[in-house]
């Protein structure tokens, strides 16, 4: 798991990374941030593209949750939860220099 990390760090510059850390970081409260302030940075970049993963997951299930009666609405506080977890864990990523994706959609890339 380390090597994997280790790797995906290794493609962006460390001068990169260490410049525009808190815009990394930044970046799952508000998604464009890193887009605006830093927008040659490919390593914000791609943390702003993980937090707008999560901003559409986010948006999309709170949509879809409170249409369905009864067990959406039970189901909607722990989708809030784990969006939540997801964000505080984008946001350690980002502040400590790592570039690892989101677990299950982090794969995704919106932003080029």
């Amino acid at each position: 798991m380390q090597e994997q990390v280790q790797e995906k760090t290794s493609t962006f510059d460390q001068a990169d990374i260490d410049k525009n850390k808190t815009m990394a970081g930044l970046a799952y409260l508000i998604f464009f941030l890193p887009l605006l302030a830093c927008p040659e940075s490919k390593y914000a970049k791609f943390h702003a593209n993980q937090a707008l993963l999560l901003f559409i997951v986010a948006v999309g299930g709170n949509i879809v949750l409170s249409i369905i009666p009864f067990i959406g609405w039970v189901l909607l506080p722990i989708f809030a939860v784990v969006i939540f977890i997801f964000a505080i864990i984008g946001m350690i990523n980002g502040f400590t220099g790592k570039a690892k994706r989101l677990p299950i959609f982090g794969k995704f890339n919106i932003l080029k």
